[in-house]
């Protein structure tokens, strides 16, 4: 049985609303969102096309003290604000029912942005980072279960640097964003 989320439709904030209640990172978030730019003019146009469907619906997960929605987020409302699918937010620490349902590597790690049909049956999911920036981390878990380990924090510290290099400098990981995000969508 698939997971149904209708109960969460019409919830949450729309993608605005999120923006000006940001009480932190709100600067950032603007600079990645005002920065973006489509890669091409075909990923462009295949998200204007899915004003052509009305049958999808995108709940995000998210906070704004989070880095990852703070560099990610801007990207899918970029991505979808001509696309006619509604977005909302659903705050985490408002939602843990629904991120309990999308735990990646057995954790809470935003933002995940869930994809459901009108009746709120979810199609698929995407996040909390790029495939590229979340193997970091996930071989960092691998490595280093034991959250107690003398050495954890300093072993993080370097693994949250690579995934700083892994992102890149500059907004060039919009695009893998982009790709990722069609590709998921093409696949419902």
């Amino acid at each position: 049985m698939s997971t149904n989320l209708a109960s969460k439709l019409r919830t949450g904030l729309k993608p605005q609303q999120f923006i000006d209640s940001m009480e932190k990172n709100q600067e950032q978030f603007l600079a990645y969102y005002n920065g973006f730019e489509w890669d091409n003019e075909e990923d462009k146009e295949y998200f204007d096309s899915l004003n052509n469907r009305d049958d999808l619906r995108c709940l995000i997960i998210a906070a704004e003290w989070c880095g990852d929605v703070v560099r990610n987020v801007p990207v899918v409302f970029k991505a979808l604000e001509n696309s006619g699918v509604p977005v909302e937010v659903l705050i985490i620490e408002q939602n843990y029912d629904v991120i309990d349902q999308f735990l990646t590597g057995g954790g809470r790690a935003i933002p995940i942005v869930v994809f459901t049909d009108t009746g709120g049956f979810v199609l698929g999911h995407w996040g909390p980072r790029p495939k590229n920036v979340q193997a970091v981390m996930t071989q960092f878990k691998k490595e280093n279960p034991d959250r107690e380990a003398p050495d954890y924090n300093e072993k993080i510290q370097v693994a949250r640097a690579e995934m700083g290099r892994q992102y890149g400098e500059g907004n060039g990981y919009h695009a893998v964003i982009v790709k990722e995000l069609r590709d998921l969508i093409e696949s419902f």
